[in-house]
């Protein structure tokens, strides 16, 4: 590990955190002014917003633009530090299904939850991974070589981030329904 690496990557940490912080602020702007009270009227009755003269189709097309104007951001900051973006290279579990854990988590009306359930699941999904092959190892260290359960564990160790996603998401859609910070 050269200084140069480590230097790239802690500037593009403090890029990252900077948009953010940035992002944050705006959406926590956005929520308080009168139209992201007119976004949470829509989105809790949209017949009766309509019937109070707001134009629900042209919200619903603002929205549109914004959240896709957000993910594109997102997707440039993410080919810029990986390098490359290829349709072989798309992931929809890490780029679909781990975003929407990330969100039912964190708290979906919230955010604050979606940063928190971005950062803490996405620090699980790194760390289950190693754990995962730690702890498979150690259970099958018994097993006598050339064994096909063991075979099979060792060479399936790596899913133990998909089975750890699934049951955090169970376990807060059954304790927690509305995330670790719901919304107020």
């Amino acid at each position: 590990v050269t200084a140069s690496t480590i230097s790239v990557k802690l500037a593009y940490a403090g890029l990252f955190l900077a948009v953010l912080l940035l992002l944050l602020w705006l959406a926590q702007a956005a929520l308080n002014s009168p139209w992201g009270r007119m976004m949470r009227a829509i989105r809790d009755n949209e017949v009766a917003a309509e019937a109070m003269g707001k134009d629900v189709t042209a919200r619903h097309l603002q929205v549109f633009i914004l959240g896709s104007a957000v993910c594109g951001l997102a997707g440039a900051m993410m080919t810029t530090l990986d390098g490359q973006l290829t349709p072989a290279s798309y992931q929809p579990l890490r780029f679909t299904f781990l975003i929407w854990v990330m969100v039912i988590v964190g708290g979906s009306g919230n955010n604050f939850g979606a940063v928190l359930g971005g950062m803490l699941i996405w620090y699980l999904w790194v760390m289950v991974e190693p754990l995962g092959v730690s702890l498979i190892g150690g259970i099958t260290s018994g097993m006598p070589d050339g064994f096909w359960l063991k075979e099979h564990l060792l060479e399936t160790a790596a899913h133990m981030r998909l089975l750890t996603m699934g049951l955090i998401l169970l376990l807060v859609l059954r304790f927690s329904p509305r995330g670790l910070i719901p919304e107020r």
